[in-house]
């Protein structure tokens, strides 16, 4: 007998308490399913559910199996993770991921202070948004990464919620920029700048409806990444777009700063911190469940750390569950 595929059997059918929604979650035809399941009994010798035509229900012999069952695939999961990386000669290799809105001061921190705690594997970092790091992990391809949330964590193992405030980004003459702090609805006229929602679907479209919540419309949203670009354009095409403090240069971030402006200096546009501090990248460092070994374990102290050192990130209790919604008052 398979046990893993027998045990991954047991555990859906507990979770979606229906063979029906657990046959098409694993792929399979529901008959194969309760053919497992009644096999599965058979082996361990203890009726893991209470079957009628309407309702499938755990016994208590299955909800205490139910626990160890999980840790089971988890083990089984990490000892397959970890025979990949050695057929593929990738043993001592760390396959590492930060977001492209992390400023180079944070980046170079989390390198030194990685190298500092965890010398032993090779780290391979690399630059990728929330979405490209969640289908590596699903692939396998991916052994720790810092994300953006609100985003689907399912399968994932994460550290600490840490909270980097946004401000924006808007051009030197906009009436808003002699603010101190910027109310968003002080923003109505104005196109937004955003990252391509398919980096960070639900946090794009949290953005989106916060700024409406807040009385913030924007006209029509541009998509830019580039820091250049995404200024270019707050000069040139009457927009604004949102930024944490750390990731922009002394003359665009500080207000009474007088630096000449040179070609291709960010002098023409300001960052002003908003009023009430509606909107907040969230980051935490995730791994696949089961693979929080010491060198993920190293890289995910390394990267909190940072934020906080360099990025001026704080601690944040979420008021929301962390997951993907399946609605949005914005889908553009």
């Amino acid at each position: 007998m398979d046990l893993v595929r027998h045990l991954e059997c047991f555990v859906a059918v507990a979770e979606q308490s229906h063979f029906g929604r657990a046959a098409a979650l694993l792929g399979m035809a529901q008959l194969p399913l309760s053919q497992r399941i009644q096999r599965l009994e058979r082996e361990l010798g203890v009726r893991l559910f209470e079957r009628t035509s309407r309702q499938v229900t755990i016994t208590e012999a299955g909800a205490l199996l139910l626990a160890e069952a999980r840790e089971l695939l988890a083990c089984s999961e990490s000892f397959m993770a970890t025979a990949r990386r050695v057929r593929d000669g990738e043993t001592g290799l760390l396959r590492a991921a930060l977001l492209p809105d992390i400023a180079g001061e944070t980046v170079a921190a989390v390198l030194a202070d990685f190298q500092r705690r965890h010398a032993g594997p090779e780290l391979e970092l690399h630059e990728l948004s929330t979405a490209q790091q969640l289908a590596r992990f699903a692939s396998h391809d991916l052994d720790v990464g810092l994300i953006h949330h609100p985003c689907d964590v399912t399968g994932l193992e994460l550290g600490p919620v840490l909270r980097r405030e946004l401000g924006v980004l808007l051009p030197r003459g906009a009436a808003a920029a002699e603010l101190d702090e910027v109310p968003l609805a002080s923003l109505t006229g104005y196109d937004l700048i955003l990252f391509p929602r398919g980096s960070a679907p639900a946090l794009y479209d949290d953005l989106l409806t916060t700024c409406a919540r807040n009385g913030y419309t924007p006209a029509a949203v541009r998509h830019g990444q580039g820091a250049s670009f995404v200024r270019g354009l707050v000069l040139s095409a009457g927009a604004v777009a949102f930024g944490p403090r750390d990731a922009q240069p002394a003359d665009v971030r500080e207000r009474d700063v007088d630096l000449d402006p040179g070609p291709g200096a960010g002098s023409g546009v300001v960052w002003r911190p908003l009023a009430g501090a509606p909107l907040a990248w969230r980051h935490s460092v995730a791994w696949p469940k089961g693979r929080g070994d010491a060198a993920v374990s190293a890289f995910a102290a390394a990267a909190t750390d940072a934020l906080r050192t360099t990025a001026g990130a704080r601690a944040e209790v979420p008021s929301r569950p962390l997951h993907l919604r399946p609605a949005s008052e914005y889908w553009l």
